[in-house]
């Protein structure tokens, strides 16, 4: 069992040949290979301590399965779906309000926002967001929405 696999590890690290026919130097990249739905799996399995160590070069691909789930729960929340993000305005106030809860509550990066929620260039969008904390919120049922949910992690 593991002693043999053990052995087989020891027997790899030290035989390059080995390694390179069974395509080591292909493996190196990204933090887990497989599809997006594999990748959410093994990111629902770590604890929030154990998200925290990954290397900063592979951070990113390790949160964008968080920041789609995050959207979703969002989009679920305003009775919203996936289709509208590509059809509605870009600055459509739900829109506005969705983007700044993923970044202020996820830390959801402008470039990814803009880009997933189809609101142009991260620059406009942070100018969207901007007037839309300087607005007198009360009124929007939007941002009301999303800041009363339950979030569930």
């Amino acid at each position: 069992g593991r002693e043999s696999y053990r052995e087989y590890l020891s027997f790899l690290s030290e035989d390059e040949k080995a390694r390179k026919k069974l395509g080591f130097e292909k493996m190196c990249r990204g933090w887990a290979k497989g599809s997006k739905e594999f990748k959410k799996a093994v990111l629902e399995d770590l604890e929030d301590q154990e998200f925290g160590l990954v290397v900063e070069a592979e951070a990113r691909e390790m949160r964008e399965p968080r920041w789609e789930r995050d959207l979703k729960q969002g989009l679920e929340c305003l009775g919203r779906t996936e289709t509208e993000l590509s059809t509605a305005r870009k600055g459509a106030t739900w829109k506005v309000a969705l983007a700044r809860y993923l970044r202020e509550r996820h830390l959801v990066p402008n470039p990814w926002l803009a880009e997933r929620l189809f609101m142009g260039t991260p620059n406009s969008l942070s100018s969207l967001i901007s007037r839309h904390r300087c607005a007198n919120v009360k009124s929007d049922k939007s941002w009301k929405k999303l800041q009363n949910q339950k979030y569930v992690d």
